[in-house]
């Protein structure tokens, strides 16, 4: 596949949604931006999202404003709305604010939805390079229901291609590296949407720019596997994940189903990192402005699941109020090497509520993760040979960052929520 040339790793970034839902600037996409450069980039971080709506000039929150008008172009395409970014004036889209980005040596995303706006189809408004108009290529019946700005796209029709091609054309002008699509993977009224995602795929291979391809909401389907590595980069597992342990809980039995259907260009997404200060103003997840609700112990699980399962990691609080803890997360060597660099990522047993999780390291090493997400203190244990090692030269501790004694078996004692991950050479 011509699209796994790159996303060769698992993206690093942080998206917008979980901090200001809707409604972010182009004042906070900057400030965030700024602090990746300075204290993410060396670490492998580059990715910066904008979320949805940046199309709506009134949003406020996470809570869409059903049926309010949108800024749109006169060929049917979403434009970001100036109030919010001011350099996007006088048709300038967001390329000013992708070359800022650029210029800090990090890659630019946006959100879209699948589909083309309700307002374009209700006004018929133009396609660029075809004589079709909105209208001809809406499937009015084919919503969203969480979200009014969109109707589907009839990839049955001849304007269908040239609509998403000149979507992506206006997106490799403005100099978006990672683009994420909305209610595509799976949908709460349809399943996969497969031929709308074969259009997009078609058309960011016609746009002359490699953008990576992002695919939301989840649970994506099993079935679809090879569909989704076929057209995407990476696609969510799930549906909105937040800071609730029942949903991290939820997880383990997630990456368990799509272990093994990961690998160079293509992954199976856990969603975003709820961590930080978060809810500014996006209040999904039953919770306003807050730092996480998840305990140190469930911030350390987290990372470490989404690690040794190797899932892109986005982070969603604001990046400038990060504390020194926050921060540690995000920039652990071993942490990222294994996420970034750990090959043959498998479950190793579960058991209840104890589970073990394993990953080869490029330099000989192995990775062990034990895992307690019951409600008792149990002890979690792996002997080596099922991890296919006969003897220990080090072992390591990667979150306490210290040399740990192992003889024939990898074994923790752990609390509640908790986990220990080793690295063994």
């Amino acid at each position: 596949m011509n699209h796994h040339r790159f996303a060769q790793t698992p993206p690093l970034g942080w998206n917008s949604w979980d901090c200001y839902g809707a409604s972010v600037t182009e004042e906070e996409v900057k400030g965030n931006a700024e602090y990746m450069a300075k204290h993410l980039k060396d670490f492998g971080w580059q990715y910066i999202v904008v979320d949805i709506q940046w199309y709506e000039p009134g949003a406020n929150s996470s809570q869409y404003r059903p049926f309010v008008e949108l800024e749109m172009d006169e060929y049917s395409r979403l434009i970001p709305a100036v109030n919010r970014f001011p350099s996007s004036a006088e048709g300038r889209g967001f390329k000013p604010l992708s070359d800022y980005v650029h210029s800090l040596g990090l890659k630019f995303g946006i959100h879209i939805m699948r589909g083309i706006p309700r307002q374009a189809v209700h006004q018929n408004t133009g396609i660029l390079d075809s004589d079709h108009t909105a209208r001809d290529i809406a499937h009015p019946n084919s919503i969203c229901p969480w979200n009014t700005d969109m109707y589907g796209v009839d990839a049955n029709t001849s304007g269908a291609e040239a609509y998403y091609n000149s979507l992506f054309k206006l997106y490799a002008e403005w100099g978006v590296d990672y683009i994420k699509v909305d209610d595509i993977a799976a949908s709460k009224l349809y399943t996969t949407h497969v031929d709308e995602i074969k259009l997009i795929r078609k058309a960011i291979d016609n746009c002359g720019r490699d953008m990576v391809l992002s695919l939301s909401p989840g649970p994506a389907p099993l079935e679809f596997a090879d569909v989704l590595q076929d057209n995407a980069n990476m696609w969510r597992m799930t549906d909105d994940y937040w800071d609730q342990w029942q949903l991290l809980y939820d997880m383990f039995e997630r990456c368990e189903k799509w272990s093994g259907l990961s690998g160079p260009g293509y992954w199976p997404d856990c969603d975003m990192l709820p961590l930080g200060h978060i809810g500014i103003r996006s209040v999904d997840g039953g919770g306003a402005d807050r730092w996480t609700r998840f305990t140190k112990e469930e911030q350390v699980t987290m990372m470490t699941l989404w690690s040794v399962f190797r899932s892109p990691l986005m982070f969603g609080g604001e990046l400038r109020d990060n504390d020194s803890w926050t921060l540690s997360l995000l920039t652990n060597e071993d942490i990222l090497e294994l996420n970034q660099n750990g090959t043959d990522s498998r479950l190793i047993f579960r058991d209840g509520d104890k589970v073990a999780w394993t990953a080869k390291a490029p330099n000989n090493s192995v990775y062990v993760a034990l895992f307690n997400i019951g409600e008792a203190e149990c002890e979690v244990e792996v002997p080596l040979e099922d991890i296919g090692l006969t003897k220990i030269m080090t072992a390591k501790d990667v979150w306490e960052k210290e040399s740990i004694h192992v003889e024939d078996t990898v074994k923790a004692r752990l609390a509640p929520h908790s986990s220990k991950l080793y690295k063994l050479t």
